[in-house]
């Protein structure tokens, strides 16, 4: 298998930590818009030179392509944001390379009633393909980092070893992590995070079909694992729920993440200033007038959280609550995967949030490689059998687990 993975960010980077330890691979480009990070994350890997470093724009399809084609790469992992994923995608079908991300297309709320019905769903352009992709043989793996991702693999296990119907799966993401001296420090791409956060949550119903509703909305108190504990969570867009119901036959989905109360109200207050906004506004600089993005700016002004380990400290948790039947008697289970930041540091010099994210598309490579994973099409995680995915994340040195929950 020879990788070409787009994006030396922090994911990006922690992948090539976690690809470093596996024989798998025969090589992997590692190309970024800026060379001095992409040539970073090579050089930190203690001379593999199975690892070169490459400068591509990742909304240049066509440029993706040809480096595709010059380095012979068989696969191509997107670990740029959402942006970027429509020019990757097509470039990887025009080149004949498998595609792997980490997040799907991006939506666009309904014109007229955003907060009831679904206009432009996460990863429509996507699916709107997925004939052309089945027909060559070809395989887009889409939404394979951890959220979606691995939440999604808990699905299919659910479906396919622990339940005989399952009334709900919900996915719920919680974490303790604090940043040592700053008062607001999101832990994951803040550009992604406002995209993900401010637009209308989807849910699913089996009676219904896919629907919105507001952010932020029907907030609940989970519990959370390992020492995390209490977490209120609520509504978020999400492509778990529009990828779980493809493949797992389930009555609701929902995702639901622990953000806090400050960060709530943060969110809330560039949504009212209109600095969510991802069309260009003028503003005056020396050079004269310029156009920028108001969501670019906030991503500019705040750290970029790949650099924030050293200052952070607790845990992540992400994972997949699901109730249903099981034996003819009613099952409530929360399979779940922790990462101690003190532990990623140390071990991979990648903080807890980030390296959680890069492990996934990792251990999906190598199952592709390996032939225990294969198709045709775009598909998501819930497409393919879960075991042999758990027992490789466990063997990473990453363990899940199952928690049995009194039924609601």
């Amino acid at each position: 298998m020879r990788v070409l993975l787009v994006g030396a960010g922090g994911v990006g980077t922690a992948i090539t930590r976690i690809a470093a330890r596996r024989p798998f691979f025969e090589a992997m480009v590692v190309a970024d818009h800026d060379p001095v990070r992409a040539a970073a994350a090579v050089a930190a890997l203690d001379g593999d030179d199975r690892f070169v470093a490459e400068r591509v724009d990742a909304g240049d399809g066509t440029a993706v392509a040809r480096l595709l084609a010059r380095h012979r790469c068989d696969v191509l992992l997107n670990a740029t944001d959402p942006r970027f994923v429509m020019p990757l995608f097509s470039a990887a079908r025009t080149a004949g390379a498998t595609y792997v991300d980490m997040a799907m297309s991006l939506s666009r709320p309904h014109p007229d009633r955003p907060y009831q019905e679904c206009g432009v769903k996460l990863g429509d352009a996507q699916f709107a393909q997925a004939a052309d992709w089945e027909r060559a043989g070809a395989l887009a793996l889409v939404g394979m980092g951890v959220e979606p991702g691995l939440s999604d693999v808990f699905a299919r296990y659910a479906a396919d070893e622990l339940f005989d119907e399952i009334e709900e799966i919900g996915i719920r993401d919680g974490a303790n992590l604090m940043v040592d001296g700053l008062d607001f420090a999101p832990s994951f791409n803040i550009w992604t995070t406002i995209e993900e956060c401010l637009n209308p949550p989807v849910v699913y119903e089996a009676d219904r079909g896919w629907y919105t509703t507001e952010p932020f909305s029907e907030p609940e108190v989970f519990d959370f694992p390992e020492g995390i504990g209490p977490v209120e969570c609520v509504n978020v867009e999400h492509e778990e729920v529009l990828l779980v119901p493809r493949w797992v036959d389930a009555r609701r989905v929902t995702f639901k993440y622990g953000l806090g109360r400050e960060f709530i109200e943060t969110l809330k207050t560039l949504h009212r200033l209109e600095l969510d906004r991802t069309d260009p506004v003028t503003v005056p600089s020396a050079a004269g007038p310029v156009a920028v993005s108001p969501r670019d700016v906030v991503v500019a002004c705040l750290p970029d959280p790949a650099t924030l380990g050293e200052r952070m400290h607790g845990k992540t948790c992400a994972g997949t609550w699901v109730r249903g039947v099981k034996d003819g008697a009613p099952r409530e289970v929360y399979l779940y995967h922790v990462v101690d930041n003190q532990w990623s540091m140390a071990e991979y010099g990648s903080q807890a949030v980030v390296w959680q994210t890069a492990v996934n598309p990792v251990v999906a490579l190598e199952l592709l490689a390996t032939g225990a994973w294969s198709g045709a099409g775009v598909l998501g995680p819930e497409a393919f059998p879960a075991r042999p995915f758990l027992d490789l994340l466990t063997a990473y040195g990453s363990p899940w687990g199952v928690r049995e929950q009194g039924t609601r």
